[in-house]
């Protein structure tokens, strides 16, 4: 027997696929710094952890399809507090951002269709286009630049008769870019003029740094039937293992589509979403101080790897991710080394090679993500021993 095309061809992922190795690593005795993944070390906030342990009721029964009535307006309540007007039957409630993201490849393409991303782009996006069948044309950014949108011409030049989307990710997973108005104005031109669909991957929206802010898809009225944005509480509240999520729109077809898919698979889960619930009632408030320590941290990064000979880095606007280019042939073979064959007094460090985030082949081979996501005192730490490592490296394979 032959498994699906799909399932031959589904992307392993770049981030996980090389934890084994740290695991044998830290079996002997070797401390890992992880910063190869964006799992925040900020705690869990209090109410949410309190709705886990205060549910009491005694069935677990199916909810809504699109998630519960006031779950859905709290999220909406949350983008009228930065002035986007929405109202719960905006908003359908996922499995996380990631069935967001699935929902919406499904609702705007058929099997065939293209959908247009900038690259480096979430490697799970790869794995979502092969659940929905759908091609990636991949738009080339570039770290000497800061991985900026290019001209209208060069992102119009990837419009065939087969694209039917562009995928915005503001701030950016992996490179920490945050797209300026003027470069989310010349996407929206171009999907007004290609009439085509716009989908806004949004979930780091309050991790803007120096003083700068976040400018949602939903802002803009003249693509409102075009936009979707895809949202989750997974980084935004310190919380990757609830699996709460949105899908959020205003094209009332288009809604009517997601539901359909969201009936399909039932409900999404009764006491993540009393625990989302409990998240989005603490308020705005919330989020400065997490923000601020985000911010310390990308500072620190940034300034401990700056003067790395032959390093190539733009210091990232927002999210909690960089990616560098390194003086290295093929960074998976570097990361690899550091995990099997090199600790610095009984230290090592994991990041991810960058070129899983890339769909354009042999792109990325010399570059890393990697996440800030370790309080301050183990980031230090952390740098420390990897350019030991990459010293290292380069004195043996160079």
């Amino acid at each position: 027997m032959d498994i699906s095309n799909r399932g031959q061809k589904i992307q392993p992922s770049p981030i996980r696929k090389l934890k084994p190795y740290a695991d044998q690593a830290q079996e002997r005795g070797i401390h890992v710094y992880f910063i190869n993944i964006g799992q925040p070390d900020i705690p869990t906030p209090q109410p949410i952890l309190d709705a886990f342990h205060s549910f009491d009721e005694k069935v677990l029964s199916y909810g809504p399809a699109q998630g519960f009535l006031e779950l859905r307006q709290a999220i909406a309540d949350y983008f009228v507090s930065y002035n986007i007007p929405l109202d719960s039957e905006n908003v359908i409630i996922t499995l996380g951002g990631s069935e967001a993201i699935h929902f919406s490849f499904c609702v705007v393409a058929d099997p065939g269709n293209e959908i247009i991303i900038p690259e480096p782009f979430y490697t799970n996006y790869n794995g979502y286009a092969s659940y929905a069948d759908v091609k990636i044309s991949p738009l080339t950014l570039h770290v000497e630049d800061g991985f900026r949108l290019p001209p209208a011409e060069e992102i119009e030049a990837r419009i065939t008769p087969k694209t039917r989307a562009i995928l915005l990710c503001s701030p950016n997973n992996p490179t920490g870019t945050v797209y300026t108005p003027e470069e989310l104005e010349r996407v929206i031109s171009i999907v007004k003029k290609h009439d085509l669909f716009l989908i806004g991957d949004e979930v780091y929206k309050e991790f803007v740094y120096d003083g700068g802010t976040h400018k949602s898809l939903l802002e803009y009225e003249e693509v409102k039937d075009r936009v979707i944005v895809v949202d989750s509480i997974s980084k935004r509240f310190s919380s990757c293992g609830a699996r709460i999520g949105a899908v959020v729109t205003r094209n009332k077809e288009l809604y009517q589509s997601l539901l359909r898919f969201a009936q399909a698979r039932l409900c999404p889960p009764t006491v993540e979403q009393k625990a989302a619930l409990a998240a989005y009632r603490m308020g705005l408030d919330y989020f400065q101080p997490v923000k601020e320590e985000y911010e310390r941290r990308r500072d620190v990064l940034y300034e401990g790897l700056k003067d790395i000979p032959g390093i190539v880095i733009q210091k990232p606007q927002g999210a909690f991710y960089i990616i560098v280019r390194l003086p290295v042939k093929d960074a998976e073979h570097f990361v690899l080394w550091m995990l099997r064959d090199f600790h610095f007094e009984k230290e090592t460090v994991m990041v991810t090679p960058a070129q899983g985030f890339y769909c354009t082949p042999g792109k990325g081979k010399d570059e890393v993500r990697i996440a800030y996501v370790l309080k301050e005192q183990d980031l230090r730490r952390a740098i420390v021993v990897f350019k030991e490592g990459l010293n290292k490296y380069l004195s043996i394979f160079s």
